[in-house]
Parts: C-alpha cells; sequence; structure tokens
C-alpha cells in the first residue's frame, strides 16, 4: 500500500466511530433525531479524503525531518478525520447555497431531506424542509468536527494541541469568508471593471479553497508534530500555490468535467453563475457586445445541453481554457520549488509530490 493511501482507512475508521457513538447518544431523542444523525452520516460518506491526507502529510514531512516518524498518533487522525467532518458541512451548505440537486452522483443534503420528507407524508412544504434542515445539518457537522478535533488534541501535548488549534480556528474562519466572497461575486462582479475579474476570482480560490483544502490542513498536521517556523514557512510556500491549482482545476472541471466522473452535471458551474477566472479570461478575450451575452447565460439555472456547449467552445476559443491550464501549471511548479532545499523528512517530500498530481491531474 501506498503512503499516500495508507492513512484513508484508519481515518475512515475514525469517522465512522466517532459517527457510532454520536447515533448512541441520540437514542432518546426519537426517531427524527436518529433520521438527522444518519443525513449526517451520509454527509460525510465518500470522497476523495484530500484534507486528512494533507494534514497527515503534514505531519509527517515535520515527524521524519527529525527521525521521529511512526505510525499517525491519535491526536494526527482525530485532526484529520475532523476535517473530513468539516469538509462535509462546508459542502452541505455550498450545496445549499448553489440549489445544486447532486453531490458525489447521490442527492444532495438538502434534496435528500426533502425527500425524507416527503415520503414520510409530512405536513408542509417539502422544500422548505429540506432547505432547513440542510443549514441544521451544516451546523451539526461544524460542531461535530469541532467535538472530534477536542478528542484528539486531549492526546497531545498542551502546546502542540494549542498550535494545532489557533491553525483549524484560521481555517475554518477563511473558509466562511470565502463562501462570502463567492457568493458576493456573482452580484458584485457587474460593478468592477472588466479587467479586474481575473484578479479578484483569484481571491475567492484563495480563501475559499486554497487555504482550507490544502495549506491550513498541511499547517495543522505539521503543528501536531512540533514544527518550527522554517518548516511551517515551507509548508505554506508549498501549500497555498497548490491549494490554487487545485481550486483551478475544480473549476475546469466545473465547466468541462464528465459527470460519470464527478458526480455533477457538465457545465453546473455555468449554471450556478460561477465568476471563475475561466470566465474572466473569456470575457477579457471578448469585445463588450459578446460579453454582455456571456453575462446574461452564466447563471440560468435553465440553460439547455446546447447552451452549455456553446459556453464551453467560447471559453476554449478565446483562450481561456489553455490560460487556466498554463496558470495551474505554473502553480504547480511554484509549489514544487517551495520543497526544494525545506527542512523536511525526504520521503515526506515526496508524498507531498504524489498529493500534489492527485490534487491537479485528476478527472473528479
Amino acid at each position: 500500500m501506498s503512503a499516500v493511501a495508507e492513512p484513508i482507512e484508519a481515518i475512515s475508521q475514525r469517522v465512522d466511530m466517532f459517527i457510532s457513538a454520536q447515533r448512541q447518544d441520540v437514542r432518546d431523542a426519537g426517531p427524527e433525531a436518529a433520521r438527522f444523525v444518519s443525513a449526517a452520516g451520509d454527509a460525510v460518506t465518500g470522497g476523495k479524503r484530500l484534507r486528512a491526507r494533507f494534514c497527515i502529510a503534514g505531519w509527517r514531512a515535520v515527524e521524519e525531518a527529525s527521525a521521529r516518524a511512526a505510525d499517525a498518533p491519535e491526536a494526527v487522525i482525530a485532526a484529520a478525520a475532523a476535517l473530513e467532518v468539516f469538509h462535509a458541512a462546508a459542502l452541505v451548505h455550498d450545496d445549499l447555497i448553489d440549489n445544486s440537486d447532486t453531490r458525489r452522483g447521490r442527492p444532495s443534503a438538502h434534496r435528500a431531506l426533502e425527500e425524507g420528507h416527503r415520503g414520510a407524508g409530512w405536513l408542509g412544504d417539502p422544500d422548505a424542509f429540506g432547505r432547513s434542515g440542510a443549514i441544521l445539518l451544516g451546523d451539526l457537522l461544524v460542531a461535530w468536527s469541532d467535538d472530534l478535533l477536542e478528542e484528539g488534541l486531549a492526546t497531545t501535548s498542551a502546546d502542540r494541541a494549542a498550535a494545532a488549534r489557533t491553525q483549524y480556528a484560521l481555517m475554518r474562519r477563511e473558509v466562511t469568508l470565502g463562501q462570502f466572497l463567492d457568493v458576493a461575486e456573482e452580484s458584485a462582479f457587474v460593478t468592477e471593471p472588466d479587467d479586474r475579474h481575473a484578479e479578484r476570482a483569484l481571491r475567492v480560490a484563495s480563501f475559499k479553497s486554497a487555504r482550507y483544502s490544502v495549506q491550513q490542513p498541511l499547517a495543522i498536521g505539521a503543528a501536531l508534530a512540533g514544527a518550527d517556523s522554517g518548516q511551517a514557512a515551507a509548508l505554506a510556500a508549498f501549500g497555498h500555490p497548490l491549494g490554487m491549482a487545485f481550486q483551478l482545476r475544480d473549476d475546469v472541471l466545473g465547466v468541462f468535467g464528465d459527470e460519470s466522473a464527478t458526480g455533477k452535471p457538465s457545465g453546473d458551474d455555468l449554471r450556478e453563475g460561477k465568476r471563475t477566472v475561466l470566465v474572466a479570461y473569456a470575457r477579457e478575450a471578448l469585445a463588450p457586445p459578446a460579453r454582455r451575452i456571456i453575462d446574461e447565460l452564466v447563471g440560468d439555472p435553465a440553460l439547455d445541453p446546447g447552451q452549455i456547449a456553446s459556453l464551453q467552445r467560447t471559453i476554449v476559443d478565446t483562450g481561456a481554457l489553455e490560460r487556466v491550464e498554463q496558470l495551474i501549471a505554473d502553480y504547480v511548479h511554484e509549489a514544487d520549488r517551495a520543497l526544494s532545499g525545506a527542512r523536511l523528512g525526504n520521503a515526506a517530500v515526496g508524498e507531498l509530490r504524489d498529493l500534489a498530481r492527485a490534487a491537479t491531474v485528476r478527472t473528479t
């Protein structure tokens, strides 16, 4: 088994053990509470466990540099598992904000709750119930992630626990800000000069995804290994550009991805009105009348396959896709350079490079 794949089973087991305990805690709260907890468990199921893997890799990079590496301790496994629970919370809220019907090839959380209401024959509007339930479901998952993190931190030294807690709190604040910036940009772009749209899209990518998906998970793992300032700086210099490349790849898949691989309809980002760098670059290359057509189409939830295909051709023909692919390559190169000469474990550096490929050369 490869080093990259090695922790996945332990992390999934830790998540399952935690959720089983939550199921026990609501035994006396009735069948509705049991359904709610089951829905939360479903939200954590599946995925690439990428954030957890970066957390483990950050810990290994520092531990191996001090020749102390062994199996990841409970504090690290629990922190990695907590990151996956928090990620599930973010996805539940993200799907609600975007009005997405599917996630990972299954109904999104608010749609599943809606169907549960309808199937139970309950009174009232199933759609409203699903949306309300999903807000609370995401909140529950955030609380769970804190609980799981604290369970792990109780098993490590006070100084390492404090450092990891600080990084985790920073991640939570930044991704929440990033989510709002993403929502705001769908409306605010019209008030900004065209030549600033790409810069603003990159700002969203940084706060909403790059820091939370790669940079902060690395920092949390490194903190649990007792990283010094030099090691923390090297991992941040690697993590942020790689996180940017990861999000830009996600943007490409959101427009051109195969639904059978991504679990979401092709072109979904266009229907949802995402003002990504792809859209910004395409607009830059067009005359004002053509820009207005793009602005009328992007964000229309009723876009048909022909309209999606037309927008995809425009993004390709304007050179926007090629520019984003080059930007991804540049970010990956920047991240790789940050590892050269860093005082990190050699084997762990190889693992980080493997993770960089997994994060940026993908179809899901």
